[in-house]
């Protein structure tokens, strides 16, 4: 390809490419093998969270090569770089977890500093665990180069005795276990059967809802989210995320440019007909707030609210992403829903097209249960519902899909960790109609803002999901089901309602209603809140404590700057 195709006054490379002041610059590029012609092309970062800490990730180096490929033979001189993660299903149930939500934030301003530091004119971002997906594309959008996001694929079923299992069903056979319900040689097996190859958690968790919010938010090639990761798909499509890239710098396509409120209108939809994670309702505004789009969680739960549930999916449901793969993948769902009139067509996409433009071709199929129309919704409302009231002023978030009791009345048993919640439900220290109460684990309050799965799946494996609820200022898993109801804000740390409860309140909550209460006038709220002390955590240096003095409320994202709203300048515009 033609050097003087590239005008690079206006790319950021030109900063350490170009004129004779550049020259010590340029020397670096020679020293790592790059041509006169390479280093006259833009440079695009090829950003991936690989690691070998869980097969979340494992692929995604391989599939980086790919997207380098594609850059390169569409005239792009690819930079590859790696960033951390921090995986959810070995943070689960300790003080680890804490780093989960934190590394959200970290990647998006490792990528940031990657991209600035070194001028790189585009870029393509690869993920694979729940935080590094939305970290990745509240990266391209903060930078607002061109950009493409590409998953890094699930990771196939497990075979546990002639059924499908995932990781939460082993979470689950822990309290099976606990209740003497599961040996340990049962258990053993399971363990060794669980996760079978490469990829992320295979069930719609949190990494496959924003896999699908991706492709639903334009900011993916079409199709791209679907394939497993050990399927050799998915370097194809990491080719033609690389060329794709390409095109973008040619037209100036920009992430804010194809993420507008439509979009995140679209994506929450796509959530909701998922039975998708409840995390959604913190990523999606994080993910808003960086293009300078107001987002809140309020709004996430409004549309996913009234949006059908047509996807039959663990943990509510019955299926994994791989059955979605084998009946289309994202793009089925995406027709079923832009057939049933509830997205917005007219949405531009990484490709060129819009929305509808790249879903004209697709066929829904008609021979299978995984996915159904609209017209043939599993249940009139989505899968995640937000919850407001005297115990939650700022709102709260509960997933329904699956669920057949949507109100419930008991009484408070209070903690004031996720370990003593946890040690109380090991030693089944609860019982039918208690409303367990897990607090001071919010984004200030943890520091970090926990997930509950391992409590909340004990809760099942001892036989009592349906008996109980539970409620935190913390957060659920993607995996979690049952009635568990997560993001109470304000939080505990800044004295929100629920750092007032006492045992044995009546706390009562109705997912049909969209409330959720204690049974306490505003005059006795305020009697106790005049007696209540913050509390100090065990985070008082580090990178934990720094995202503590920094974070924000829940509702809004979590988010830890001022976001697009408050730029004086773009950084792809320097």
């Amino acid at each position: 390809m033609a050097n003087n195709r590239w005008d690079k006054s206006a790319l950021p490379s030109r900063h350490v490419t170009v004129g004779p002041g550049r020259a010590p610059h340029r020397s670096y590029y020679y020293a790592m093998g790059l041509t006169e012609q390479e280093i006259d092309q833009p440079f695009v970062g090829v950003a991936t969270c690989w690691n070998e800490a869980a097969p979340c990730n494992i692929a995604l180096s391989r599939q980086a090569q790919s997207v380098k490929k594609g850059v390169a033979e569409t005239g792009g001189t690819p930079r590859e770089f790696t960033t951390i993660t921090v995986t959810d299903g070995i943070a689960m149930g300790h003080q680890g977890m804490k780093s989960s939500l934190v590394s959200r934030d970290l990647i998006a301003d490792s990528v940031e500093l990657t991209m600035r530091g070194h001028c790189y004119d585009a870029l393509v971002g690869l993920a694979g665990c729940d935080k590094s997906l939305p970290g990745m594309m509240m990266a391209m959008l903060r930078l607002n180069v061109p950009s493409v996001f590409m998953y890094g694929g699930s990771i196939l079923p497990g075979n546990f005795r002639g059924r499908d299992v995932t990781v939460v069903d082993l979470f689950e056979a822990v309290g099976k276990h606990s209740a003497g319900e599961m040996s340990d040689e049962d258990l053993h097996e399971m363990e060794c059967v669980a996760c079978p190859s490469a990829g992320a958690c295979g069930g719609q968790f949190t990494a496959n809802t924003m896999a699908m919010v991706s492709e639903a938010i334009g900011l993916a090639v079409p199709g791209s989210a679907g394939a497993p990761a050990p399927f050799e798909d998915r370097d194809r499509f990491a080719v033609e995320s690389g060329r794709a890239v390409m095109k973008l710098l040619e037209t100036r396509l920009r992430p804010r440019d194809i993420v507008t409120r439509r979009s995140f209108e679209n994506a929450a939809v796509v959530v909701g007909a998922t039975g998708g994670s409840t995390n959604a309702g913190l990523h999606l505004p994080a993910m808003a707030h960086e293009a300078g789009i107001r987002f809140t969680m309020d709004d996430v739960v409004e549309i996913m609210r009234r949006t059908p549930y047509i996807a039959d999916l663990k943990p509510g449901g019955k299926y994994v992403a791989y059955d979605v793969h084998k009946v289309g993948g994202i793009p089925v769902v995406l027709k079923a829903l832009l057939d049933g009139g509830l997205l917005h067509g007219d949405c531009m996409t990484v490709t060129g097209r819009t929305l509808a433009e790249n879903l004209k071709d697709v066929v829904f199929p008609a021979d299978q249960d995984v996915i159904y129309p609209v017209s043939h919704a599993i249940s009139p409302t989505g899968g995640v519902v937000g919850l407001r009231g005297n115990l939650a002023p700022d709102g709260a978030i509960v997933k329904v899909a699956g669920m057949s009791m949507l109100r419930f009345e008991g009484s408070a048993l209070c903690f004031d960790s996720e370990e003593e919640a946890f040690a109380a439900v090991d030693a089944r220290a609860y019982k039918a109609g208690d409303v367990i109460v897990v607090r001071y684990e919010g984004p200030k309050g943890g520091p970090g803002m926990r997930e509950m799965l391992s409590t909340t799946a004990a809760i099942y494996g001892q036989g009592m999901g349906e008996q109980v609820a539970l409620i935190t200022d913390g957060r659920f898993s993607g995996a979690t089901r049952g009635f568990c109801i997560g993001h109470v804000g304000p939080e505990a740390a800044v004295g929100g309602p629920i750092a007032l409860l006492r045992n044995g309140d009546r706390i009562v909550i109705d997912a049909n209603a969209g409330t959720i209460d204690v049974a306490l006038t505003d005059a006795e709220l305020a009697a106790r809140r005049a007696e209540w002390k913050p509390r100090r955590t065990d985070y008082n240096s580090g990178a934990i404590w720094k995202y503590a003095q920094l974070v924000g409320p829940a509702h809004l994202g979590a988010v830890t700057h001022p976001g697009a709203e408050a730029e004086t300048h773009c950084y792809a515009d320097i």
